[in-house]
């Protein structure tokens, strides 16, 4: 299942980085340069959620959301948009297979499924805590919210539907050796989106959302290797507009797209 292009986006994220082209050096300058440190062993950046299953409560509130006997609920190191979440599983018979392969214990899905709802619940809340200021579908509310304006009936107006602005599902090939589920804001608005692979880790089938489980046997998303979402041209989840292998000229564009889309 694993091509070269997915497990170097497994390497990317679980280093938090994207690889930088160095500069050229001649000989000398390459004999005198001091040694790079060894990079610590892939198997132990890939086991680095386990910390937080095995003992959510070390963790401050400003990284795990919540936890329970079943799952933990963390902010991702590294956000790829205004907010975004992991839903960490904690199940010992689970926590270390890939999502296609625990996912077939009916009763397991199930479980992720409904905590996965609880989970977009809050990051949709969390989006209209900070964003709803800026939205006009949200005018009526933040006017009550500010006492502006009082409620007609005595019941704050919902506003805008938030949990529109979610998503979630898990990669096709998981950056991390741990069962995580991604819950993420759709806007691609963060620093941490460095290059085309974490884009497209996103906003391609790579993402496979978990409301689509159980996958038929003929789904292509179960064979992501022959398929090239990493590679495939940007396009932005927004307007649609395509960018090819233009990175730097999405991310431009994403800002622009991030202000309209926050002021709706």
């Amino acid at each position: 299942m694993d091509s070269e292009a997915d497990e170097e986006l497994a390497r990317d994220e679980a280093q938090g980085t994207a690889p930088t082209p160095r500069p050229a050096q001649n000989a000398f300058t390459a004999l005198m340069a001091p040694k790079p440190k060894p990079k610590p062993p892939a198997s132990k950046d890939r086991l680095g959620l386990g910390a937080y299953i095995s003992s959510p409560s070390s963790f401050p509130a400003s990284v795990v959301i919540y936890h329970n006997a079943d799952f933990v609920a963390i902010l991702d190191k590294f956000p790829k948009s205004t907010i975004h979440t992991l839903l960490l599983a904690r199940s010992p018979a689970h926590n270390l297979l890939h999502p296609y392969e625990a996912f077939k214990d009916a009763a397991f899905l199930a479980k992720v499924q409904q905590e996965t709802v609880k989970l977009r619940a809050f990051v949709a809340a969390e989006l209209q805590r900070r964003l709803g200021q800026y939205s006009g579908t949200d005018a009526a509310r933040q006017a009550v919210l500010n006492g502006d304006k009082d409620s007609r009936d005595g019941e704050l107006p919902e506003g805008r539907d938030w949990g529109r602005e979610v998503k979630a599902g898990v990669h096709a090939v998981p950056s991390m050796a741990h069962l995580h589920v991604h819950v993420l804001s759709r806007d691609m608005h963060s620093g941490s989106m460095k290059h085309r692979k974490h884009y497209n880790s996103f906003n391609t089938p790579f993402l496979v959302d978990v409301a689509d489980f159980p996958l038929g046997e003929d789904d292509e998303r179960l064979r992501p290797g022959g398929q090239g979402y990493l590679r495939t041209d940007l396009r932005c989840w927004r307007c649609g507009r395509g960018f090819g292998n233009q990175f730097a000229r999405l991310k431009e564009h994403l800002e622009e797209e991030f202000m309209a889309w926050r002021a709706e």
